[in-house]
Order: structure tokens, then C-alpha cells, then sequence
């Protein structure tokens, strides 16, 4: 057996200190996709988020990672769980991929290995996704994945000088396992 968090094409991995780089391009790109404009951040400022993320606890109920190609071990994109509410057993996750590695499977891979740990080892029954309804292929992952659409918030979200509906996706751990295959035996 890999690693837990290995798949066929990714393998997800603790923030290291010197992913600030990284995390600032994948900034810069979400933005272009119409994500959340924030005021620029320095290198210097990245380094640091970088290395606060690299020390996190890793047991916590919110996390992030960075996902890497197996081929080659370029770092590709970034996934986290970043609401978690744990009396409730329900979680939010996101994820971005870095504009030149699009399309090419590496968020159908690593979003079930995220999903899984949620299911199976934090006992989550409920996952979410907020996904802004302009952004066509973040719905489509989604579906792709087994979510369903719970609704529409509109006019939810301000951003580049307008406002923006945001939809809410979910899918339930009994949902997930009949998709995407039943616990992990180790």
C-alpha cells in the first residue's frame, strides 16, 4: 500500500517553509479567476504565512496542503479544509490548481483523498464546497465528484466591483463511500 495520502498521479503534503512562492502565485491566479481580490501581500509576507501554515498543528480541525505530481514532484496546486465544525460533524474544503496544470486530473485526484480522511478518520458525516457561479469549471468538478448542489446565495460575495453569487455544494460520507468505494482497510 502508498501513503494514505497518495494517489495514481498526486500525493499531498505539508506546507513547507519555502512554498511562499508557490502560495503566491496561486494567490495571484485565483484572483484572475474572479476569486477574493486581497490587498497585495510581500514576499517577505508569504514567507511567513508560509512558514505559520509549515508549523501548524497538523491535528487540527482545519488544514492545508500542497499537492504534487507523482511524475515529476512539481508542486501543482494547494487543497485545505478550512471550516470545520466537529460537534456538527460537517466541513468545508476548497482547492486551486495552478493555471498550467488545469485539466489534467489532479483535482478529481486529490479532492476524494481530503474527502476520505474527513469521512474516515475525523468521522465527518457532511462535506461542502462554496464555489462562485461564474466559475463553470469548479461547478463541474463538483458534480464530477458526487456533490450536489444545497443552493444559490446571490449576490453574496463582493468582488472586482461587483457582486457575485456563490453556490453551495455538499455531499454526505454515505454518498462519498458508494462513489468512491467504502473505508480504507490498512
Amino acid at each position: 500500500m502508498t501513503s494514505y495520502w497518495t494517489g495514481e498521479r498526486v500525493r499531498l503534503r505539508a506546507v513547507e517553509p519555502e512554498d511562499g512562492p508557490l502560495l503566491a502565485r496561486l494567490s495571484v491566479e485565483e484572483e484572475r479567476l474572479g476569486d477574493a481580490l486581497n490587498p497585495p501581500r510581500s514576499p517577505e509576507g508569504w514567507a511567513a504565512f508560509a512558514r505559520e501554515k509549515a508549523t501548524a498543528d497538523p491535528t487540527g480541525d482545519t488544514y492545508q496542503l500542497i499537492i504534487e505530481s507523482l511524475a515529476d514532484g512539481t508542486a501543482v496546486g494547494m487543497t485545505s479544509v478550512h471550516r470545520a465544525d466537529s460537534r456538527s460533524g460537517l466541513f468545508e474544503y476548497g482547492i486551486t490548481i495552478g493555471a498550467e496544470h488545469r485539466r489534467r486530473g489532479y483535482a478529481t485526484e486529490a479532492v476524494p483523498l481530503v474527502l476520505r480522511h474527513q469521512f474516515e478518520e475525523r468521522r465527518c458525516h457532511k462535506g461542502t464546497a462554496r464555489v462562485f457561479a461564474h466559475n463553470e469549471p469548479s461547478l463541474a468538478l463538483q458534480r464530477q465528484l458526487g456533490f450536489t448542489e444545497e443552493g444559490r446565495l446571490r449576490r453574496h460575495f463582493f468582488v472586482a466591483g461587483r457582486h457575485r453569487d456563490v453556490v453551495l455544494f455538499a455531499m454526505f460520507a454515505e454518498e462519498f463511500f458508494a462513489r468512491h468505494g467504502g473505508p480504507t482497510q490498512l
